[in-house]
């Protein structure tokens, strides 16, 4: 069995809401690349991709649930935006691309517990410059599936997060709503977590509010009336963060379910005094956090109110895939 974190490196964090078991199917997968299908040990780019040389392009991550895209429609939507938002044509139409997606699945014979990282980039290049009137292709394509689920301790233990000192950038220097190839911005703060100890780093805004996680988005519960009043869930304003299509649909829960969800600015003086915290995710759906900064949240374990959202969570992808 491999870990993700084999690295002496990746050693130094503890768990996180992307820790997996490797399968040992994966090592058979074929992979859809620039219009092939091609076995894993075999699927390349070229040292002249967009994507190699200038992380020149966007992605998405999907799960499969069901032999259904979870939130598919969603996804392809946000995949589409980030593409118009750097000028660049895709070359195939949402169902061109779902069909491909689908393709790959067919030919792996997968149909539930995976995990798609859809990546396109803007194509190969002429000679190693930025400029996009120098790309020579189209836009390179790849579909990645593997079977692969968070570890169940993911959901229930609890994570540790750390506030690093990078922040998530204004829109005018590279707009923190793009699902990008371009991560040194959130790679450079996961680094600075993972020497701190911690499991995921909590990132800011310009202003100093909270803002989310180098890789997911981060929830407080609060109880503004005191112990005994209401709970209230807490996240950005969302103003400095990707649009994710997960924390959307908490929100979205919190509302179908009579819970108090705002999207706000708060300051870490709000996210040492709440009562539960949690970050949500393609990946592992919704995750509980016990500690940032050292302190402990609430009790130090997992509250009945992320307890709640999972099960919601978990209602709502059975829902939308036909379960």
């Amino acid at each position: 069995m491999l870990s993700p974190r084999a690295s002496p490196y990746c050693s130094l964090v503890a768990h996180g809401t992307h820790d997996y078991d490797d399968d040992e199917r994966n090592a058979n997968i074929l992979i859809h690349v620039r219009g092939e299908l091609v076995p894993r040990d075999q699927a390349t780019v070229s040292v002249l991709d967009s994507g190699f040389m200038l992380g020149d392009g966007v992605w998405e991550g999907i799960r499969v649930h069901n032999g259904a895209l979870a939130f598919g429609d969603a996804h392809l939507a946000r995949l589409y935006e980030g593409a118009a938002a750097i000028d660049m044509d895709i070359g195939k139409t949402p169902d061109e691309l779902r069909a491909i997606i689908n393709e790959t699945l067919v030919a792996n014979e997968m149909t539930e517990n995976v995990h798609i990282r859809l990546m396109i980039t803007r194509g190969v290049k002429s000679t190693p410059y930025q400029d996009p009137a120098f790309t020579i292709t189209d836009p390179t394509i790849v579909v990645l599936p593997e079977y692969k689920m968070p570890r169940p301790e993911t959901l229930t233990r609890g994570m540790s997060l750390f506030t690093v000192h990078v922040r998530r950038g204004r829109p005018d220097v590279q707009d923190p709503k793009w699902n990008s190839h371009s991560k040194l911005n959130c790679i450079s703060a996961c680094i600075q977590a993972a020497k701190a100890g911690a499991d995921e780093a909590l990132m800011l805004d310009p202003q100093g509010f909270v803002a989310t996680c180098n890789s997911t988005h981060f929830f407080i519960v609060r109880h503004p009336d005191g112990p005994s009043g209401p709970p209230e869930v807490w996240t950005s304003t969302g103003d400095y963060c990707m649009p994710g299509i997960t924390r959307r649909n908490i929100l979205k829960l919190c509302e179908r379910h009579g819970i108090v969800a705002r999207e706000k600015n708060f300051s870490l003086t709000e996210v040492y005094g709440a009562t539960e915290a949690f970050v949500t995710g393609t990946f592992a759906g919704v995750a509980p956090v016990t500690s940032v900064d050292g302190r402990t949240i609430g009790s130090g374990e997992r509250g009945q109110i992320v307890e709640s959202l999972q099960g919601f969570y978990v209602d709502l992808i059975n829902e939308v895939t036909g379960v």
